[in-house]
């Protein structure tokens, strides 16, 4: 059963996009690990190894995209949107494990001092990939931002250093092939650059899941957007307290509404229903909220005898 449906097109669209960077890494990995080992580039190896790992990273995702949309069950009562959190966590891990042994071979690379002359079209590789990964950059941040998906917004920026990486290459390897054997350390010098990028990207990856984790609160245009909604719901005096958490591609709210204190538990739970009815139809990434009712402290004073009224009612029913 997958997830329910107004989320359901914002899954669709976040696996399309990482399956077409799957799809690219793939390649691209194979191709620059060819080229690197038959034209003699350490620098275009590290980047093929960053391509693959991308790929991994890429299936771990779509995974934890497939997992996320499974329905709560009595084990999990609140679903399973954070697998996404958790799969991207797990891959931040291996990344960056991978990136320290390719920088450690590319330190010992520098160290013996032998290096040899890359071939010319190792240029014309590191060149294409650079631009195949900028395109992937911009599609995959415009894709992230409308489904509001923190991993494709990740994959996106993990594009972007990507590209930078095989700038990095090309220079590496233009600086070999033109400046000649004084400058036969700037291919390992683009690897150790290459293994940088890829440690900032793991790194920004960790901290972005870590911070799901933790229920850290949503960005404050969402808040704020959330909060403006709610208000506008006929009989919502005033929001007192907005939660807002993020699980996976979907959120979670908690919001204190404030109403008129003399209505009855009646009106104030139609209330209620009314602003988690209108926030879930208007957000499509609003898993579900939880509504708290509490007495708005200005209606209370402007009409202090219905404030008597309710509490000679108490005193008498007890």
């Amino acid at each position: 059963m997958n997830a329910p449906s107004s989320a359901a097109p914002l899954y669709a669209s976040a696996s399309r996009a990482v399956l077409l960077g799957l799809g690219v890494n793939l390649a691209l990995g194979a191709t620059k690990l060819i080229g690197g080992i038959l034209g003699n580039s350490f620098a275009l190896i590290s980047d093929a190894v960053n391509s693959i790992g991308d790929s991994f990273s890429s299936l771990v995702v779509l995974f934890g995209l497939h997992v996320a949309q499974r329905p709560a069950d009595q084990e999990h009562p609140y679903g399973h949107t954070r697998a996404e959190a958790v799969a991207s966590l797990s891959v931040a891990l291996l990344i960056a494990f991978s990136a320290l042994l390719v920088g450690w071979e590319a330190i010992e690379l520098l160290r013996r001092g032998d290096h040899g002359m890359p071939s010319a079209w190792t240029l014309w590789i590191a060149g294409a990939n650079a631009i195949l990964k900028e395109g992937l950059y911009r599609f995959n941040l415009r894709i992230g931002r409308q489904t509001n998906s923190q991993s494709v917004i990740a994959n996106a920026w993990d594009h972007r250093s990507d590209a930078l990486c095989s700038l990095a290459v090309l220079i590496g390897i233009a600086l070999v092939r033109w400046g000649g054997p004084a400058f036969s350390w700037a291919d390992g010098g683009a690897a150790l650059v290459v293994v940088a990028a890829i440690l900032w990207a793991s790194g920004r990856l960790f901290y972005i899941s870590a911070s799901q984790l933790m229920d850290r609160q949503a960005d404050s245009e969402v808040v704020d957007e959330i909060r403006t909604v709610a208000g506008k719901v006929p009989g919502v005096r005033g929001v007192e307290t907005l939660w807002v958490r993020r699980s996976g591609l979907e959120f979670f709210a908690d919001i204190h509404i404030e109403v008129d204190p003399a209505i009855s538990v009646a009106e104030g739970h139609r209330i209620s229903h009314l602003v988690k009815d209108k926030l879930v139809d208007h957000f499509a990434a609003l898993r579900d909220v939880l509504v708290h009712l509490e007495p708005h402290p200005h209606t209370h004073e402007a009409n202090p005898s219905a404030g008597a009224s309710q509490r000679a009612t108490a005193a008498r029913d007890s």
